[in-house]
């Protein structure tokens, strides 16, 4: 059992190293299917959900820059994170809204300890790949406007040739 205990908070502990952001939440009354489906939302987006032991996890966050939330860690308590500092605050906060069991604590983003409407903020953003597809958008637009300048003169030339040719042809 001890073994077992070490191994969860070395786990734990490295979550809390690693992750953008970790968020806490109390689970009393959420149904196993219903966590079930939390779970594989958070999968599908790229995080993950676990049960922690609040003994444990405050071992756990000891020496981490987490450590300021360790007072979040209070009665039914999970732990939701991601290596995208978005995604879990948005996971859970989907959730949250359509399952009023579950009740967002407050988190982590780095040293950052955030409270409750710090992890709804959070969840507004978009996301890394959002802001990613956006800014690549915003730079291929140039881009193209630029190619379709350059092209218009030159087809305009085309035009013109194509129309001399065919005078030419016809005289």
């Amino acid at each position: 059992m001890r073994r077992v205990r070490s191994e969860f908070h070395y786990e734990l502990n490295e979550v809390f190293k690693a992750s953008g952001s970790v968020v806490v939440a109390h689970y009393a009354g959420v149904t196993v299917a219903q966590m079930n489906d939390f779970r594989s939302k958070m999968r599908a987006a790229g995080g993950t959900v676990k049960v922690a032991k609040n003994r444990l996890a405050k071992i756990a966050l000891q020496g981490t820059e987490s450590e300021g939330m360790t007072n979040l860690f209070k009665g039914q308590t999970l732990i939701a994170y991601s290596e995208d500092p978005i995604t879990a605050p948005k996971v859970v906060m989907d959730f949250a809204k359509t399952n009023d069991k579950l009740v967002v604590l407050g988190g982590a983003m780095g040293t950052t300890t955030l409270n409750a409407e710090a992890v709804k903020s959070l969840a507004t953003l978009p996301s890394l790949d959002e802001l990613r597809a956006k800014l690549l958008g915003l730079l291929n637009a140039p881009a193209t406007r630029v190619a379709t300048v350059v092209q218009a003169p030159a087809s305009q030339l085309a035009r013109v040739f194509s129309a001399y040719a065919k005078k030419d042809e016809a005289a």
